[in-house]
């Protein structure tokens, strides 16, 4: 599903930003940017706001002992029926997560091989992830890209494969600090999603997951004003690289120091349709609070 560059419709969006220190959000995003904050969804008429979806991204965290804390913890909360729940251990744990948590909750994998399993040491199949009871694959996350090197067309390439052997995928997406200070932080998103669009068969079972790097792990988090603009640009990308039907079908997330005390202010935005959580999904009471902070997006419409 290949597109074609689009630079130049977003000429207007690409001024440089000021550093976080003396970052005005409210003044910023309605100086600079190019986009209502007025719903952006309806673009097809009788389309409604796709169901809630909540990620809780474990990365390299836990023991047998924590996680089976964490799995009661889980199994006991309480969560709004209308949210899809996925969490996503480390690969390790995954068969005692699934063989023990409520089937109220799917599992994620937080990576996955290119293509067909074989000689590539240390890395995990999409088949055996199926073979596990795997639903969901976490692409593209900051930390595979930044710190382990992954491109964004070998990133497409590991969507492409994972979207055709039947997983879904989260796929991620987010700009470093100096990317956005500098202005560039449309440049950078765009081409991530151009390299999904470039590759994935269909968007159908995609959920993308706005993460700015500067804000995983920081305490720093996107006020809803920013988190929104940047969600309805992406939603904009989607309109005029792929199509209408996938911009308004597509869950776009936020992720960034998501947490119990943000997370239901952070949902009432039009365009945020989720989240995917790191720190804060180990906590099982924390998890439950964001999962439920679907009530405030029901209230804010």
């Amino acid at each position: 599903m290949a597109v074609t560059s689009t630079s130049s419709l977003y000429i207007g969006l690409r001024r440089p930003v000021p550093k976080l220190e003396s970052f005005d959000s409210h003044s910023f995003f309605h100086s600079n940017l190019r986009f209502s904050l007025s719903p952006s969804r309806p673009v097809f008429a009788m389309a409604a706001s796709p169901k809630f979806f909540v990620g809780g991204n474990w990365k390299c965290n836990g023991t047998k002992d924590s996680i089976s804390k964490l799995i009661t913890e889980l199994n006991s909360a309480k969560l709004e029926p209308d949210v899809d729940v996925v969490v996503a251990p480390p690969f390790l744990y995954i068969d005692q997560v699934k063989s023990s948590i409520s089937d109220r909750i799917e599992i994620s994998a937080q990576n996955s091989w290119v293509g067909k399993g074989g000689a590539f040491t240390g890395e995990i199949s999409v088949e055996q992830l199926k073979d596990v009871g795997v639903k969901w694959v976490i692409l593209g996350h900051s930390e595979r890209r930044h710190i382990i090197g992954e491109k964004d067309e070998f990133i497409g390439k590991k969507a492409a494969y994972a979207l055709s052997e039947g997983l879904g995928v989260i796929a991620c997406i987010g700009e470093l600090l100096q990317e956005r200070e500098a202005g560039k932080t449309f440049d950078v998103i765009f081409q991530q999603l151009k390299a999904y669009a470039d590759a994935v068969p269909s968007w159908d079972n995609v959920v993308i997951a706005y993460e700015p790097v500067w804000a995983i792990g920081t305490g720093k988090v996107a006020s809803p004003q920013q988190a929104q603009e940047v969600h309805v640009a992406v939603r904009d990308w989607l309109t005029k690289n792929v199509s209408a039907e996938v911009a308004s079908k597509t869950r776009i997330i936020y992720g960034g120091s998501v947490n119990g005390g943000n997370s239901a202010e952070l949902a009432k935005e039009v365009d945020i349709d989720g989240f995917l959580v790191g720190g804060a999904s180990l906590k099982g009471p924390e998890f439950a609070t964001i999962v439920n902070s679907v009530t405030s997006k029901k209230i804010a419409a």
